[in-house]
């Protein structure tokens, strides 16, 4: 079985690789390049991938620095020290225009040129920063258009499935979950925004969000903060 994975080099996506390896899946990443000030994360990626033993992992450029809009990939500060409530009060500044829309329509072309029927990505609708493209109706609708949409599909030669196993999941039952399949956690990269060396703010929503996690978890993050 083959399965194409978004691999962000992140907490999530991490977990969500190893699932799909505990799954039995043969591992194909996907990785983007897109103009994120968080570059880090593509070097955390490719050590990721190799550690699993990926098939293939294939880092895609796309500059989405283009259309600005979104604090990771244009000239607009990146929220910091705010609480929970702060968090979900409205989509943040760090919302990346149609994101994982973008994202998941190259692993639809990825899959079909695998002959792949399974795409795994990591988003979570418990723990995270309100994003739209994060939600299960989101992956549904797209999990309809994707067997619309490609040539396998129509054919019948490929009924394809996007799993999301973390969808449901707090922070903390991520990282308990990554744990129990032997994820280093110390391989990933969160922070938005983080100093030269890629050392993370500590400070910044998705900082505080795997702190928050590893906390409820009682487990020590493994990673420096500034």
């Amino acid at each position: 079985m083959k399965s194409v994975v978004l691999l962000s080099g992140g907490l999530d996506s991490t977990t969500t690789l190893a699932m799909a390896q505990k799954a039995g899946f043969d591992l194909f990443c996907l990785t983007f390049d897109y103009g994120q000030r968080h570059r880090v994360e593509l070097d955390r990626a490719r050590d990721i991938a190799q550690h699993f033993g990926a098939m293939d992992h294939q880092i895609v450029k796309i500059d989405l620095r283009q259309f600005g809009g979104s604090a990771l990939t244009d000239s607009i500060e990146v929220p910091t020290d705010r609480n929970q409530e702060e968090m979900s009060a409205e989509i943040p500044v760090t919302y990346v225009p149609a994101r994982n829309t973008i994202f998941l329509s190259f692993c639809l072309a990825y899959a079909e040129v695998k002959e792949a029927s399974d795409i795994f990505i990591g988003v979570n609708a418990v723990d995270y920063s309100g994003y739209p493209d994060c939600r299960p109706e989101f992956i549904k609708a797209f999990e309809t258009l994707a067997n619309l949409a490609t040539k396998a599909g129509v054919e019948g030669k490929q009924s394809l499935k996007i799993h999301t196993p973390l969808i449901e999941l707090s922070k903390a039952e991520i990282i308990q979950k990554g744990l129990e399949l032997g994820v280093d956690y110390a391989m990933t990269h969160s922070c938005y925004d983080p100093a030269e060396g890629g050392i993370s703010c500590g400070v910044c929503d998705s900082c505080q969000l795997r702190l928050k996690g590893f906390q409820e978890a009682r487990v020590k993050d493994p990673i420096g903060y500034k």
